[in-house]
């Protein structure tokens, strides 16, 4: 195993080995780290390749403050995170739930309903790391609390703390915006 700051190194002399130390020593674990938050393994595959891609395009400015494993796995995560978001949750694109709670006719509320939707999306974002993982597997996964649980190794009691954390903050924001 090649230590972080002699890849960190090559990659910043744009040499090609610095990526592929990086692919060869930690592609399977990212790999195993977002399989847990999307089991599709052709997604999750291109997911940490896209990862890596990222790393290459940054490599000449790319400062980490933390060990290459961990900052890699957050990205990942990260990025699996985003996919998870995108394919689910969509509210300004999705034509059902505009039609739902909005007239066409009335500008005022697709205004509003797009700035709460902003709202909600950068509260989600803003969660803490595991508290947005099982929020996000619960909410636009329609994972069960026990899958979760099982999927994450985790307890059920973690689970539905962490539910519990993220809503209570996806109220704040919510009540925040309403109040503004």
């Amino acid at each position: 195993m090649v230590e972080d700051n002699i890849i960190l190194d090559l990659l910043n002399r744009s040499d090609e080995k610095g990526i592929k130390l990086i692919f060869d020593q930690y592609y399977r674990y990212l790999c195993h780290a977002v399989y847990k938050v999307i089991p599709d393994t052709h997604i999750v595959e291109d997911l940490v390749q896209e990862v890596f891609y990222e790393i290459w395009k940054k490599r000449e400015r790319l400062q980490i403050n933390i060990s290459l494993k961990a900052y890699l796995r957050r990205a990942s995560i990260n990025k699996s995170l985003n996919y998870v978001r995108a394919q689910r949750m969509k509210f300004s694109d999705n034509e059902d739930i505009k039609e739902r709670f909005v007239d066409d006719d009335n500008s005022h509320e697709k205004v509003e309903l797009s700035e709460l939707t902003e709202v909600i999306n950068q509260a989600v974002e803003s969660l803490p790391e595991r508290c947005r993982l099982v929020f996000s597997l619960s909410r636009f996964e329609s994972m069960s609390y026990k899958e979760i649980a099982e999927q994450l190794d985790i307890s059920m009691k973690t689970v539905e703390n962490q539910i519990s954390k993220a809503l209570k903050i996806l109220r704040k924001e919510i009540n925040i915006y309403h109040k503004s």
